[in-house]
């Protein structure tokens, strides 16, 4: 079975249309411009309710999966559902201005995930004050919104950290040096995870000493070079612990260009395809696989089920499932790890 990280949250029970992958989603979606999301489900309440979804990217499989589930639920609800997203996690104006232009239409929710704690809250606030229902996805802001989704990423961090100490026990003493990659500073969901990751490790391996943080901007080469400086300052080094899948990616890269798989274990976040490959080939050990199908598809359900006037879980967590190579086959996680997605672009 795949080793899942449950978390205790409050408000499970309230939604029935939770983690189901209904098919590929022939969607398309445009940084900046709206696709020709689903309409025409179950009806009720939330039919006709117009529902736009800000990803934090368009270039990303993660963000093409939540477009996919956002999809989904437009069909399953009758919401109107439009997809944007600026084409780079760094770009915080973009967002601010796709939720401008949001505002401006009219629209009765936004479902938003945010690049920034909060660079956004004010147009949040400005959202909300206009009647507009905001629900966030992913990662956190530090104002007040009508409900989050997204992974408790602190434990899912602490169970990396905990992962890569088993790992690295696995092939001698846990006394040394080992890397956190990380793809931004500043952002919460990275922070968090990389906070968890710390308790994590010191608790499970306390010889271990995290020697290099560095931080990418979410640059795949950027990391890759990295990895490998890391790798040629320290003959020594235990580790590597990647907090996205950019991170991963590098990671594996320089992985691989250094002969490393048999000395050096890699524990990442998420799964794109890059990052399966290396699962694959063994430049990755484990993956620490999130749900963001369920991130749009829970998304919408409950932007459009607050528009029509019905109170939200305040947090909704789907958890999250360590994939490695004896469960990657496993139907369960087969799901996570080649999930239906959304392309952007056209």
């Amino acid at each position: 079975m795949p080793s899942r990280i449950k978390f205790s949250g409050s408000l499970v029970a309230v939604i029935a249309l939770v983690a189901v992958v209904v098919g590929v989603v022939a969607g398309r979606a445009s940084a900046g411009s709206a696709a020709s999301g689903g309409s025409g489900g179950a009806g009720g309440a939330m039919a006709g309710k117009r529902v736009d979804v800000i990803v934090k990217a368009t270039n990303s499989q993660f963000w093409q999966t939540m477009f996919a589930g956002a999809n989904g639920a437009a069909r399953d609800t009758g919401a109107q559902v439009s997809l944007f997203g600026p084409t780079a996690e760094t770009d915080v104006a973009g967002q601010v201005q796709l939720m401008e232009n949001s505002i401006s239409r009219g629209v009765n929710a936004i479902v938003l995930a945010p690049n920034s704690n909060d660079a956004l809250n004010t147009v949040i606030d400005r959202a909300r004050q206009a009647g507009i229902k905001v629900i966030t996805v992913d990662s956190r802001v530090t104002t007040t919104v009508d409900g989050f989704i997204g992974t408790d990423n602190n434990k899912a961090g602490q169970r990396g950290g905990e992962r890569l100490c088993e790992l690295i026990k696995a092939k001698g003493p846990a006394v040394g040096n080992v890397m956190l990659e990380s793809a931004m500073a500043g952002v919460e969901t990275l922070t968090t995870r990389d906070v968890g990751f710390r308790a994590g490790l010191a608790a499970s391996c306390p010889q271990l000493t995290i020697s290099v943080t560095r931080y990418n901007n979410n640059d795949i080469n950027t990391a890759a070079s990295q990895v490998n400086d890391a790798i040629t300052a320290d003959s020594t080094l235990l580790g590597v612990f990647a907090d996205n899948n950019s991170s991963g990616d590098g990671a594996a890269r320089a992985i691989k260009d250094n002969n490393a798989a048999d000395r050096i274990p890699v524990v990442a976040y998420d799964a794109d395809p890059q990052e399966i490959a290396g699962l694959k080939d063994g430049t990755i050990d484990t993956l620490i696989v999130q749900n963001p199908f369920f991130f749009g598809h829970q998304g919408v359900v409950e932007a459009a089920s607050a528009a029509a006037g019905t109170l939200q879980p305040e947090i909704l967590d789907p958890g999250a499932v360590l994939a490695d190579p004896g469960n990657m086959n496993q139907p369960a996680v087969q799901q996570l790890l080649n999930p239906p997605t959304a392309q952007a672009g056209g």
